[in-house]
């Protein structure tokens, strides 16, 4: 008898490797993904702008990486005694005006020098809500909590999403002929939208998605979306709010992730490699026993061997710690 529905993940035609650069873009389930390959020691970035929810944005941002586009003072609005961009996480709101634009221009420098040398893009989409700014009409990707009534709320038309993706990919390929590009769909439940209206939004973005894969070879799309929703299916594996998947199922779809995208050579290295991080994090009882010593030694030596095969790779931290 099978509790769970079953899913055929055909693993990527060409896996992604330790020597590979990953950029990850999109909605606050991106940073699951790119948290977990950050831990493990791949080369990432992960939301230059933070956190994106919808489409347009996000093909916003990326044109904006391509361009290295740098913002001004007339980008800024002031709110709540603090410079913001609508384009942007609070996370770069500033109260001083200089300190939010060299953060915002530190951020788009280093992101247009990043995907200009990424082997691989992951795009995971949230929504396709989009809030307008009554006044001027521009899509914002962050509402910095202003009053609802600044704002007019969209559902984005599926053609107008495929659309735009199509275009942001095209410049994409012409500015990075080696990019490939990962799909995905966040399974968070955007319950403030209404349980229907949620529904409508995720099968937007499903559908552009799957046209878009359908349409280029370098275009690939990984079912975390599924997962959660048909394969898990349980409210056991969502938070208290209900919306957002815990700690067992983002752990779920990282195995799963973990055999799409890597081949067994990669597999045995992140084992690892997760080895090493977790001794870092280790406390003793007893510092100065000789049995941590033994341990420290140990992990240190292995360390520094592994930096040295792959001298890409960072292993400062660890070093620094198992040398103490």
């Amino acid at each position: 008898m099978n509790f769970f529905t079953h899913i055929d993940i055909k693993p990527l035609p060409a896996p992604i490797t330790y020597a590979h650069k990953v950029m990850l873009i999109g909605s606050c389930f991106t940073e699951h993904i790119g948290n977990s390959l950050s831990e493990s020691k791949f080369q990432t970035l992960q939301n230059p702008n933070g956190i994106l929810f919808e489409p347009a944005s996000v093909c916003r941002s990326l044109v904006s990486y391509i361009q290295n586009r740098q913002y001004s003072d007339a980008d800024l609005h002031l709110y709540n005694e603090l410079y913001q961009s609508w384009d942007h996480h609070s996370r770069f709101s500033n109260p001083d005006r200089d300190l939010c634009l060299n953060g915002i221009n530190a951020s788009q420098q280093n992101a247009h020098r990043f995907l200009k040398e990424a082997d691989w893009l992951i795009i995971t989409l949230g929504s396709s809500f989009v809030y307008k700014l009554q006044e001027t009409r521009r899509d914002v990707a962050n509402c910095h909590k202003a009053p609802a009534s600044w704002f007019e709320k969209y559902l984005i038309p599926i053609d107008e999403q495929i659309a735009g993706l199509d275009n942001t990919i095209h410049q994409l390929f012409h500015f990075n002929p080696k990019l490939k590009i990962i799909f995905t769909i966040s399974p968070v439940r955007h319950l403030r939208d209404g349980v229907s209206e949620n529904n409508r939004s995720k099968a937007r973005l499903i559908e552009t998605v799957h046209h878009l894969v359908q349409k280029f070879d370098r275009l690939f799309y990984f079912p975390a979306y599924e997962l959660v929703i048909d394969v898990l299916r349980d409210y056991r594996f969502y938070d208290i709010d209900l919306a957002h998947p815990n700690y067992a199922a983002t752990q779920f779809v990282m195995e799963h992730f973990t055999d799409y995208a890597f081949d067994p050579a990669t597999k045995a290295l992140l084992t690892e490699i997760r080895q090493l991080v977790i001794a870092r994090k280790h406390k003793p009882f007893h510092s100065d026993s000789s049995q941590h010593r033994d341990f420290l030694k140990r992990n240190l030596l292995k360390a520094e061997a592994l930096s040295k095969l792959y001298p890409y790779l960072d292993f400062r931290s660890e070093i620094s710690y198992f040398n103490a």
